[in-house]
C-alpha cells in the first residue's frame, strides 16, 4: 500500500490557525504569497530593493493584524492591499533618500506582463512605458490589468472613487498605447 502525502492545507485553514496565533500556519501563508507581494511591489515602485523591503514589511503588518482580519476578502486580496499601502509609504520614504536605478524582473513566471512582452519582443519597452506613467496611473493599470482587480477594489485600496479609478486607468492605458505604438 502506497503512502499518500497529505493534501496541503488551504489558505482558509491556515488563516484560521494563524488568527489563533499559529506561527507555522502564518509562515506557510507567507511562503505561498511572498513572490506575489514582491511582484506587485516591484510593479508599483520599479525598484527591487524597495520591493523586497515592502515584501518583508507586508509580512510583519499582516502578522500584527491577523487578529483583526475579518475574512471579508481572501487572504491574498487582503495582503495585496497591505502591499499597496506599504508601497506608498516606502515611496514617500525613498523620495527623501537617494534611490537606486530601475532593474527589471527576470522571472517571467512571476511577471506575466513582461512574459507577454517577451513573446512580442518588446519587454524593455513595456517596462519603460509602465515606469514612465505617473505613480497614480501606474498603480491603477497594474492592479486592474495585471492583477484583475475590479474598479471598486482598486478604488478602495487606493482611497479614491471608482470614477477616479476609471479615469486613471483610461489615462494610463492611453499613455501606454501611445508609447508602444512607436515601438511596433
Amino acid at each position: 500500500m502506497a503512502l499518500v502525502s497529505p493534501r496541503p492545507a488551504a489558505d482558509d485553514d491556515l488563516v484560521l490557525r494563524a488568527i489563533e496565533g499559529d506561527v507555522a500556519s502564518f509562515s506557510e501563508l507567507v511562503r505561498r504569497h511572498r513572490d506575489g507581494w514582491f511582484t506587485l511591489a516591484f510593479r508599483l515602485l520599479g525598484d527591487r530593493e524597495i520591493a523586497a523591503d515592502v515584501t518583508q514589511e507586508t509580512a510583519i503588518r499582516a502578522w500584527r493584524s491577523m487578529g483583526s482580519f475579518r475574512r471579508e476578502s481572501t487572504f491574498s486580496t487582503w495582503t495585496h492591499r497591505i502591499v499597496v499601502n506599504t508601497s506608498w509609504t516606502q515611496r514617500r520614504r525613498a523620495k527623501r533618500h537617494a534611490t537606486t536605478p530601475i532593474e527589471y524582473v527576470d522571472d517571467p513566471a512571476h511577471d506575466p506582463l513582461e512574459f507577454h512582452a517577451d513573446r512580442l519582443g518588446i519587454r524593455e519597452e513595456v517596462s519603460l512605458a509602465l515606469q514612465s506613467l505617473s505613480a497614480a496611473n501606474r498603480a491603477v493599470v497594474v492592479l486592474k490589468d495585471v492583477y484583475g482587480w475590479s474598479h471598486a477594489e482598486v478604488a478602495e485600496t487606493l482611497g479614491i472613487t471608482v470614477t477616479a479609478a476609471k479615469v486613471r486607468l483610461h489615462r494610463g492605458r492611453t499613455s501606454l498605447r501611445h508609447q508602444l505604438e512607436s515601438v511596433s
